[in-house]
């Protein structure tokens, strides 16, 4: 662990504490008790640029409380402490925080491991196994003590067929990746998340004019193709998704003529 806090945490880098466990429940529901605690006790949260990773994780968690079920060592499992409010974006842009990570994790382990991945809007990893799209990785962000944001990260990387959690799922080492060796993986993601994310804080949160926006929509397999978007309150709305817009929302030209923004929900690629 001291060669990966040697080579991350250094002068110029927004990470300032790296830290590996052996086994815990979740890392972001770890970071997000300590922020809590931190904030009740000195007045202050966690502060930005801490780093939990776990070689195993028994009760980790995705969007909607959906449970993410992977063997000890056998993939990345993370999070990291955010405070974009004091670089002065407004909260109105953080929704930008999970499609930003998307990019860095994307970037990350194509250039480490060599392997194809795209992103599903918002929060998801693909990648292709026998022709097929299946799910990798997927990204969690949540608010934490007073204006922080943890950001958790979890990808399949060496599992087997017969180690996913359900037929669907996909990992690197099944993609076919160059390397499975999960410690240049997790320093080219976590290098990528430092370079974008201090990219976008000097922007101010706006996606568009520090290329982010760019970015993300190339590597976007949901863009151009119609989907089912499910919607809090039992809805659900069917159109193209035609763009990603400056808040982060996905853009669907629906059958009525007419583009709605959803900001929120899960979406179903239907061709």
């Amino acid at each position: 662990m001291g060669a990966l806090r040697r080579a991350l945490v250094r002068e110029g880098s927004l990470w300032r504490e790296v830290d590996v466990v052996q086994r815990t429940g979740s890392t972001n529901s770890d970071l997000v008790a300590r922020a809590g605690a931190g904030a009740a006790r000195a007045g202050a949260g966690l502060g930005e640029g801490v780093v939990l990773v776990a070689e195993e994780q028994t009760d980790a968690r995705g969007r909607l409380d959906r449970k993410w079920v992977a063997p000890a060592r056998s993939g990345l499992f993370f999070s990291v402490s955010l405070r974009p409010g004091d670089a002065g974006v407004p909260m109105e842009r953080w929704g930008w925080l999970p499609l930003l990570t998307g990019v860095a994790v994307a970037t990350g382990l194509a250039r480490a491991g060599g392997v194809d991945t795209a992103l599903k809007w918002p929060n998801d990893v693909l990648v292709t196994v026998g022709g097929e799209e299946r799910k990798a990785g997927g990204i969690l962000a949540e608010a934490a003590g007073d204006g922080g944001v943890v950001v958790g990260v979890g990808v399949n990387v060496s599992l087997r067929a017969d180690e996913l959690p359900v037929p669907t799922a996909g990992s690197l080492a099944l993609a076919g990746a160059v390397s499975t060796d999960r410690d240049p993986l997790l320093r080219a993601v976590l290098r990528g998340l430092d370079d974008w994310y201090g990219r976008w804080c000097a922007a101010g949160g706006d996606a568009g004019a520090c290329g982010l926006q760019e970015a993300y929509a190339a590597g976007c397999a949901t863009l151009g193709r119609v989907v089912r978007a499910e919607l809090p309150g039992d809805r659900a709305l069917v159109g193209e998704a035609v763009a990603v817009d400056g808040d982060g929302r996905l853009v669907l030209a629906t059958e009525a003529g007419v583009q709605e923004p959803v900001g929120a929900g899960d979406i179903v690629h239907l061709r």
